[in-house]
């Protein structure tokens, strides 16, 4: 080309090489988006930001629209470049072009302008949206045939461009996002919201109080003995039954109690009866974020978990519920001190009537939480019989030994847990 004077060359590489780095630039930045950020951005009212969602919604499009102006501009930066290698080196010149205008634009065009737009996303994408969009309109006809060949191509393979996944995460995905913002959230509500993530996964037996330790009123006592036991406890409800608790006919509210205990010797168990409210049932295997719902929807406080023949096997409360979210507040803080003793040699001496997800959550062990809800029930689950005194068994990595049973089941057991993982 002796018509074009070498400098003019010069320059338009130049130009070349610029473009192919801010379209380079312009689609990292873009990708590299966080799309939640970008979502609340558009709904302050920040225009590169409504820009940059309405492109992301078809990335398609945008992607088929950069590598088309990206490539042609390579593409025509390498003849420029053999061009004015010939006009100084002849043909062993298009070598030498090739070498050197391969490292120029993996430098200027390729690294250093996505390596930028990586760490600054929204201050290259906002203002890279504004020319985006306009040059999809003009070039939307090549766009559109480069975009059918390469989807027909996804097709193929069985991908469905059209069917790709929204903005969404998974409990797991979040609940990284939720650690991961340690900066900016505190850890008790990072435990929290962690704790909120995890309601769909317990379910109303794992944390009910078990049958054997549920506290009511019995109809079928003496009245002195009703009247005692009313003015002993400490419950804020108590389920009252006639005979056994699965006849259960109502539950008292602890404002009715000096109302009822006021009669006295001559309690008058029909007028306690009135005070009673309906009782409520909740059946077994219900998820605790469903049943916080039914509690809300109900104007609900506490439930009695039955099973499905309806024999009631524990009873559960909002506060039950609400401390799997912000930890224990209601219940005694020395129980589980009363039920596990550490020793000096590194082992626990637990009650086997412990709760196996107290266990976990106090003194973070690892106990399998899918079965048995006791370690009582843990033990005889894995051993399947009746153990003696002194007889070992290790449960994922814990080994335990049976230091004293009672009749149908081991009331105390030694837990030597596994070492600490080096790191």
């Amino acid at each position: 080309m002796p018509d074009v004077p070498i400098g003019a060359l010069f320059a338009f590489l130049a130009v070349l090489i610029v473009v192919s780095a801010l379209c380079s630039g312009a689609e990292t930045a873009m990708m590299a988006l966080n799309r939640y950020r970008l979502r609340y951005l558009a709904d302050q009212g920040r225009a590169g930001a409504r820009r940059a969602q309405i492109l992301l919604e078809r990335p398609d499009r945008f992607i088929g629209l950069i590598l088309l102006i990206n490539n042609f501009a390579n593409i025509l930066a390498s003849s420029v470049a053999t061009i004015i290698a010939l006009e100084f080196w002849g043909e062993a010149g298009i070598a030498i072009a090739a070498g050197v205008l391969t490292l120029v634009i993996l430098i200027f065009a390729e690294v250093a302008p996505k390596t930028l737009a990586a760490l600054e996303p929204e201050r290259v994408a906002f203002p890279a949206a504004y020319v985006i969009g306009p040059l999809l309109k003009l070039f939307y006809p090549i766009v559109w045939v480069v975009n059918l060949l390469a989807n027909g191509v996804l097709r193929a393979l069985g991908i469905r461009p059209e069917e790709m996944e929204g903005l969404s995460l998974s409990r797991e995905e979040l609940r990284t996002v939720v650690q991961e913002a340690a900066a900016i959230i505190p850890k008790r509500h990072q435990q929290m919201l962690c704790a909120i993530l995890d309601l769909e996964k317990v379910t109303v037996e794992d944390v009910m109080v078990p049958r054997h330790e549920i506290v009511g009123i019995n109809l079928d006592d003496d009245p002195p003995a009703i009247v005692e036991q009313l003015q002993s406890s400490r419950r804020t409800r108590l389920p009252v039954y006639r005979g056994g608790l699965d006849q259960v006919v109502g539950i008292l509210h602890a404002r009715q109690i000096p109302r009822v205990i006021a009669t006295g010797e001559a309690l008058d168990k029909e007028a306690l009866e009135k005070q009673l409210a309906e009782p409520y049932f909740i059946p077994k295997g219900t998820g605790l974020h469903k049943q916080l719902a039914h509690f809300q929807r109900h104007k609900r406080r506490m439930g009695l978990v039955v099973d499905e023949y309806g024999d009631i096997q524990g009873l559960l409360t909002l506060e039950d519920i609400l401390e799997e979210i912000v930890g224990e507040f209601t219940t005694d803080p020395q129980t589980l001190g009363r039920e596990v003793s550490p020793s000096t040699d590194g082992s626990y001496l637990v009650d086997a009537t412990a709760s196996v997800r107290d266990l976990n959550r106090s003194l973070h062990w690892t106990l399998p939480t899918g079965g048995p809800k006791t370690l009582n029930g843990l033990i005889l689950e894995a051993l399947e019989s009746m153990p003696e005194r002194g007889t070992a068994l290790r449960i994922s990595d814990y080994t335990i030994e049976i230091v004293q049973t009672s009749g149908r089941s081991v009331r105390t057991a030694r837990i030597i847990p596994p070492p600490p993982a080096a790191p």
